[in-house]
């Protein structure tokens, strides 16, 4: 799959709004319980030590349409740099701050799309444009079990996707179990349920790095290699384990 040529899956995902570079002590408003959970959980405490962030996010597909881009995130000086292909399918390396005039907004978008899955759990704390509620223990959209349900729905207007809204199932151990994705705009797919698999930790952070998923119930793959975070005090790079 080239970049901008498929839509459905780098759009999907890109969420409305998005506060950068937070810590446990810039949550905007107050959130349900188990969202503090949750977010306390994958590291959200610990997010100030993090000097950068760096992974290449995957999507396999049954036709073959596949995606690789990596990523390198500063969230205190909120720089970017991506490695993949442009809109043409040709290889491309961008380096850009996301404060500075002529951003390149494509790929913005979709580093978006493609951090909101690795730190989705932080999102539902950071996110000013969000509203997030509680509707309690409910069964898994996939398989067996349960989980507390939050729903985080995004504004009707701005943004990349505006009108998302989030279905995250909460396990009792704090971790996302599953979610369910609702497109806010016509386009297909309109629905997608991920599952949250192969839990690793780097540096303080813990991630989800597989989700053996469905798009308007066609399988879609979507996981993540080459994940490592870098600390303050350190130059070295603590790869997910």
């Amino acid at each position: 799959m080239t970049y901008l040529r498929r839509l459905d899956v780098i759009r999907l995902f890109a969420l409305s709004a998005l506060l950068l570079a937070p810590s446990a002590t810039c949550w905007a408003q107050q959130r349900p319980p188990i969202a503090e959970k949750m977010a306390k959980t994958h590291g959200v405490d610990s997010f100030g030590q993090v000097e950068g962030i760096r992974y290449t996010f995957n999507v396999a597909r049954p036709d073959g349409n596949n995606v690789a881009r990596s990523w390198e995130w500063n969230p205190k000086t909120d720089a970017v740099s991506y490695e993949g292909k442009d809109k043409d399918g040709k290889p491309v390396k961008v380096t850009y701050r996301r404060s500075q005039p002529g951003m390149p907004e494509d790929i913005d978008a979709t580093f978006l799309n493609d951090q909101y899955w690795l730190l989705l759990p932080f999102h539902v704390i950071w996110d000013t444009s969000a509203t997030v509620t509680e509707e309690g223990m409910q069964k898994l959209p996939l398989g067996n079990g349960s989980g507390e349900k939050l729903v985080v729905k995004y504004a009707s207007d701005g943004g990349y996707s505006p009108g998302d809204t989030w279905d995250v199932y909460v396990g009792a151990d704090g971790r996302v179990e599953e979610f369910v994705y609702h497109r806010g705009g016509p386009k297909k797919p309109s629905t997608v349920i991920a599952p949250w698999t192969d839990y690793k930790k780097a540096g303080p952070l813990l991630f989800s790095l597989d989700h053996q998923s469905k798009a308007d119930d066609n399988p879609l793959h979507v996981f993540f290699s080459n994940v490592a975070v870098k600390v303050t005090g350190s130059e070295n790079w603590i790869n997910a384990q």
